[in-house]
């Protein structure tokens, strides 16, 4: 019995050592840190739900930075992005930012559509034509809202064929 014991013990106890090992390996090794080198931009967002420090930055759905820093413009009060991107890019300057979501449940992170100009963002550039995040729950409201309000009947209606008092 004793044998039986020490060999469920040791059973266990490689079984946690192995999944200890998983954990960290996936917590080290989850690429959410944030993007020390390349060109730093800035844009302003009216909101950044779900966004946060290490959320890529992709273009065309393919990453080329991540989110460093977010803070509040205390003149507009506005979300102020802090990103840095790939250096080899070239972003022409009237490229636009919008936060955008990985799916219904997905986490969120800025795309950039690169505009037509000749001229170049740089370092410290700003991007200014920009589209904050949609709110699910906010959308799903005014869905609800809408269809209850279809679904009332409007005061001062005239009563319908057949209903009329007599």
């Amino acid at each position: 019995m004793k044998s039986r014991s020490f060999a469920e013990v040791a059973t266990g106890a490689a079984i946690l050592i192995a999944t200890g090992g998983f954990l960290f390996y996936a917590v080290s090794h989850a690429g959410r840190a944030p993007q020390t080198d390349g060109i730093a931009l800035t844009a302003q967002f009216d909101r950044i739900d779900g966004l946060n420090l290490g959320s890529d930055v992709r273009i065309g759905g393919v990453k080329v930075g991540s989110v460093t820093d977010l803070r509040i413009d205390t003149r507009t009060y506005q979300a102020q992005v802090t990103m840095r991107v790939r250096p080899d890019l070239g972003l022409p300057s009237d490229s636009s930012a919008e936060v955008t979501s990985e799916g219904l449940l997905g986490g969120k992170y800025v795309s950039i559509v690169p505009g037509g100009s000749d001229r170049q963002l740089t370092d410290g550039g700003r991007i200014t034509e920009t589209q904050g995040s949609v709110s699910l729950e906010s959308l799903l409201g005014r869905f609800i809202f809408s269809v209850t309000q279809m679904n009332s009947p409007a005061s001062g209606s005239a009563p319908a064929p057949g209903n009329a008092l007599r």
